[in-house]
């Protein structure tokens, strides 16, 4: 469910290393705990491995989990007028974060590549987004530019941090994937259409048909216990930018950010966004893609077999390099 913990020096343990001891204990209770499980028949190794996968999904999950942690904690309990704003806070609390995600090693240098560059391609498109009014960053704080504090590059980065993580603990594995090159071309097309809208014609519907052309015959195999699982990777899509509209709603919730129908008292934000982190996704998705470098792979049958009363695990088909 976790990485392996670090080997100990055989003179000295690292502080790092120590940090991993706790966590080497746990991955033995649950070792354990999962063999009880499967002990006890279908219906309890089926639960175990349903509360297996939320957890997985928390590991996943955690940079954003924590992100959002912190915009409910200062909404609730910074002090008001404190001399450091709330929004510098939030951004020296990700930096801190990320830092203390990459010295854990909980983290990995390819992640950490992701974040970065999904950083800079969200604070790119919050700048153009503010100064057309689309949405405001209604308190003060001077770690910004513009109208834009700078911790909302990391609120952009979590979503590429999660697939970046979900990818490594869920070992992904695919059929019928798009090459690289394509889900560039479609990246490039989303992105220029956040700014080109506002001016042109909004053409998301054609974007939508060009994703579900692109990925309508790829299937993401992902291993939670002992055998793969599989769903269609646009429903996947779908799922995540249902939770991330989720977050939104915290964001706009506790003032961190606000929409123009948001000013007066707030309201949920407009479901018309989804499609908007939909399309988000993709970017996101192609970044981590191109990283990982998958392609077009070969359909093996995904079917898990019996064999002495176990599930015994089928051989998942390989992501291309």
């Amino acid at each position: 469910m976790t990485r392996e913990p670090p080997e100990p020096s055989a003179s000295r343990r690292t502080s790092a290393a120590r940090l991993w001891e706790p966590l080497a204990a746990f991955i033995g209770r649950e070792e354990a705990l999962g063999r009880m499980a499967e002990a006890r028949g279908p219906w309890i190794a089926g639960l175990y491995e349903f509360l297996r996968f939320g957890m997985k999904q928390g590991w996943a999950c955690l940079f954003g989990g924590l992100m959002v942690a912190l915009l409910i904690g200062t909404h609730l309990f910074y002090p008001k007028g404190a001399a450091l704003a709330r929004y510098d806070f939030l951004t020296l609390a990700a930096l801190f974060i990320q830092a203390m995600l990459l010295w854990s090693r909980m983290e990995t240098l390819e992640e950490a590549k992701v974040i970065l560059v999904f950083h800079v391609v969200g604070t790119a498109m919050e700048l153009f987004k503010t100064s057309a009014g689309s949405w405001i960053y209604p308190e003060a704080g001077f770690l910004r530019i513009g109208g834009v504090p700078l911790f909302t590059g990391f609120m952009y980065a979590c979503v590429g941090s999660y697939i970046a993580r979900a990818w490594r603990l869920f070992d992904f594995r695919f059929t019928h994937h798009p090459g690289v090159p394509a889900m560039m071309v479609l990246s490039i097309a989303i992105y220029v259409n956040f700014f080109s809208h506002h001016y042109l014609y909004d053409v998301r519907y054609m974007l939508f048909l060009a994703t579900a052309v692109l990925f309508g015959r790829t299937f993401v195999y992902f291993k939670v216990w002992r055998v793969y699982r599989r769903m269609p990777l646009l429903l996947g899509f779908l799922l995540v930018s249902c939770f991330i509209y989720l977050a939104e709603n915290v964001g706009t919730f506790t003032g961190t950010w606000l929409y123009p129908n948001q000013y007066a008292a707030w309201a949920l934000v407009s479901p018309a966004k989804l499609g908007s982190w939909f399309l988000l996704m993709i970017i996101s998705y192609s970044m981590v893609a191109a990283i990982n470098g998958v392609g077009p792979a070969a359909s093996p049958d995904p079917a898990a077999s019996m064999h002495g009363g176990r599930a015994r695990q089928p051989a998942p088909p390989e992501a291309a390099s």
